[in-house]
């Protein structure tokens, strides 16, 4: 590590869901913010194929509120190869046909500092501290390649710099088997693996385990 201080991002919104894997059918989110949520948030902000986002820590800063919600979804999975068979056969798609009503227990009103280190592929000769200037320039502008989410693309995430005097909750929980990411390169059919570890929340801030990054 070259000493010097993770990048930091606040990052807020009115409803989110981390959701659980071990629930098949009905969605129910862990009571914080998932290290994989984390770092789909900085990618949603800045992101290039020469490094990827090491998240560290998570700061919660509101504690957690948890809303009932009903939502409209399909069963099916959206694939290019489905779509091509309709077309070929004449076949057309409906979405009332295909609809199911499914609760979810989601996060409300939640508010988080991530906080993130810069680390390059192999064979990058550009210095992290690039990327991370880059990155707290276009947070200070309120600038992101995409708009972030937290958890489900319909529950929007607004960021900006933390403004010094956020407090964590004074809580601190073991969380269980969290999912830290998706191993893609290990999985068959381009479904991935996913990755866990046991998560615990310590006065509020959730810390992620540097070894799951290989040191």
């Amino acid at each position: 590590m070259e000493g010097y201080r993770p990048v930091e991002v606040k990052v807020w919104g009115e409803l989110a869901c981390f959701t659980r894997p071990e629930m098949k059918v009905e969605r129910v989110s862990y009571p914080v913010m998932t290290p994989s949520a984390a770092r789909g948030v900085l990618e949603a902000v800045y992101w290039k194929p020469q490094f990827r986002w090491l998240v560290r820590e998570i700061v919660v800063l509101r504690e957690p509120a948890f809303i009932s919600i009903l939502r409209n979804e399909v069963n099916s999975r959206a694939s290019e190869r489905r779509a091509r068979s309709q077309i070929e056969h004449g076949a057309g798609y409906y979405a009332e046909e295909d609809r199911a009503q499914r609760h979810t227990l989601a996060l409300r009103d939640v508010a988080y500092v991530i906080r993130a280190d810069v680390g390059v592929g192999p064979g990058v000769t550009e210095s992290p501290a690039k990327f991370r200037d880059q990155f707290r320039r276009r947070v200070k502008r309120g600038q992101s390649f995409a708009q972030p989410y937290l958890g489900c693309r319909e529950f929007a995430a607004w960021f900006g710099e933390p403004l010094g005097d956020e407090k964590p909750i004074d809580r601190t929980e073991e969380l269980g088997s969290m999912l830290f990411d998706i191993d893609y390169a290990a999985g068959e059919q381009g479904r991935g693996t996913p990755l866990f570890f046991s998560a615990r929340m310590a006065s509020g801030v959730l810390r992620v385990p540097a070894e799951l990054y290989g040191g």
